[in-house]
């Protein structure tokens, strides 16, 4: 539970966690799909991790200090550890109708020339249980970050993970699981939220102290167009902010073992997708005093790049013991942004703060970070940025931070 704020982290100058990956790593990769070659044969292991010490090394070069891998051991930005929970299946040929053909992520594959891609989604087959046998993508990534870090910094490297939900919303009324595994939505997020504390305890005992849930699916709830849909589809049980409810108590369930020392946090995501391509749209107003008042972390992470995510007022519904990290620098245009106006967008947003909290611009800004809106490369390839424009974006955010703050 988020009882008292928490500093450093999260930091002044952040970032979303995905960078963008060389072209060895990329080439690798490759050529394993293309000719069936093992990963060891390929040469993986060994340049995933010269990869991932180099970009530690370019991040604290850049004076950020909330460090991560860039995701470079990712495929997608949600990573492997759904598939290593025990008790999923990895859909195959699955047919449309088990999707909510109205979740902004389905609607982008079953577009013309797309179809809802089954490798990448799970379901629960039975019930799901966490193997330390099994679980191992999330620690090894920490431990690359680790290795290229001395350990008096291990407690500032950040970790990014796939919302609890992920595998729940895009599905239609009962679709996540099989009628053997759960019989009814509240025993499955039981048994979610059961796995995600073991997996936070195990990355907790190896020495994470900072994690960010990455969750496209709460700023659906900001759309109409999703809300809208969610009303029309008649298979659904209770209302649209029923579910956002459930997401919430999800999240709070999966947290509450967490300990004090352990930051949290989550963004809020609208989609970086190939090319740049942006997923939800609509204005946090609709669900901000519910969330950031009821929703057990400590940080919020909010996308604020274009006119699409509204203004900063919804900002005023912040209680005083949470943060909120404002992603004004945009990665899906190269065009860098002007420092100045950035710096008025930041001090803006603090004064909401500062107006629902009855504070001074100087104590909000107590509560306020910066960043870019999203990761660079949430998948690993097809973005438009170069890494010279993402080296000066980063730039940026360090040079604002340490205009307003002064501070990591």
């Amino acid at each position: 539970m988020a009882a008292k704020l928490h500093s450093a982290p999260p930091f002044r100058a952040e970032h979303m966690g995905s960078l963008l990956r060389p072209e060895n790593l990329l080439e690798i990769r490759a050529n394993i799909r293309d000719t069936g070659i093992s990963e060891e044969a390929a040469g993986l292991p060994a340049a995933e991790k010269a990869a991932i010490a180099d970009v530690v090394k370019k991040q604290q070069e850049l004076g950020l200090k909330a460090v991560t891998s860039g995701e470079f051991n990712r495929t997608r930005f949600w990573g492997l550890m759904w598939d290593e929970f025990e008790g999923t299946i990895r859909l195959q040929d699955a047919d449309a109708s088990m999707f909510r053909l109205y979740h902004p992520d389905v609607v982008s594959l079953i577009e013309k020339d797309r179809k809802v891609m089954p490798g990448d989604s799970v379901i629960a087959g039975s019930k799901l249980t966490w193997s330390a046998e099994k679980s191992l993508s999330n620690l090894h990534e920490l431990k690359l970050v680790q290795e290229a870090l001395p350990e008096s910094e291990w407690g500032n490297i950040k970790l990014t993970m796939i919302t609890p939900a992920w595998f729940h919303m895009r599905y239609k009324q009962g679709k996540a699981y099989t009628p053997e595994a759960y019989a009814n939505d509240a025993e499955y997020f039981q048994g979610v939220a059961q796995v995600y504390r073991a997996e936070l305890a195990a990355l907790y005992k190896a020495g994470l102290r900072n994690v960010q849930f990455d969750d496209p699916g709460m700023a659906y709830f900001c759309s109409k167009a999703f809300r809208q849909g969610w009303e029309e589809d008649k298979d659904n049980i209770g209302t649209v902010e029923d579910l956002l409810d459930a997401y919430i108590q999800l999240y709070n369930d999966c947290i509450s073992e967490v300990p004090a020392d352990m930051h949290t946090g989550i963004h809020l995501c609208r989609g970086n997708f190939i090319g740049g391509r942006h997923f939800a749209e609509g204005s946090y107003d609709i669900i901000a005093k519910k969330l950031f008042e009821n929703l057990n972390v400590n940080t919020f992470y909010l996308e604020y790049d274009t006119e699409r995510s509204g203004g900063f007022e919804p900002l005023k519904f912040l209680p005083k013991n949470k943060n909120v990290v404002v992603g004004v620098i945009s990665t899906k245009l190269r065009e860098l942004e002007d420092k100045k106006a950035m710096k008025e967008r930041v001090y803006k947003a603090a004064d909401f703060v500062a107006a629902g909290s009855g504070q001074t611009r100087e104590e909000a800004l107590n509560r306020v970070c910066l960043s870019p809106q999203c990761g660079f490369s949430t998948h690993e390839s097809g973005y438009p940025l170069s890494f010279q424009d993402e080296k000066d974006k980063l730039g940026l955010v360090r040079q604002i931070a340490d205009e307003i703050w002064g501070q990591p």
